[in-house]
């Protein structure tokens, strides 16, 4: 049978109460202080990284907002841009026009100019012509 000695029982009672003492003084203790400054340390980390995520989303916000505006600048610029190339365009279309228009009227006019002469010297060879053929006619 089992026999308990009441002496042996308190003696491994007190041994096992001193260790688990001694063990959180020296193991416990130590090793809880160590977790807790790991988890305090990941929170920190963790808290670090959000703030810097927060900052980035803040960054890429404020980027983004400068794309825009910077892409309404453009467009604007290009709007100016080109409708001052359009009136230029059209104010050298214009021109350009008035110019061949005077040209194409100087040179009618000088066409019209060059068949008159073209016409009184043909006029003169054909008297010339003329007179000729009946001179050689009536010789005949």
């Amino acid at each position: 049978m089992l026999d308990i000695h009441f002496k042996w029982f308190l003696l491994l009672v007190v041994n096992f109460l001193g260790l688990i003492y001694l063990l959180n003084i020296l193991l416990f203790k130590p090793l809880l202080n160590i977790f807790r400054e790991r988890e305090d340390t990941i929170k920190g980390s963790l808290d670090a990284a959000e703030k810097m995520n927060a900052r980035k989303e803040e960054g890429i916000a404020t980027m983004n907002r400068e794309i825009v505006n910077a892409r309404a600048k453009a467009k604007e610029v290009f709007e100016t841009m080109r409708d001052e190339g359009m009136e230029i365009q059209k104010a050298l279309l214009t021109e350009t026009e008035a110019t061949a228009s005077a040209m194409i009227q100087k040179g009618r006019e000088d066409l019209r100019a060059e068949v008159e002469k073209a016409k009184q010297v043909l006029r003169s060879d054909v008297e010339k012509f003329s007179d000729e053929i009946v001179r050689k006619l009536v010789r005949v």
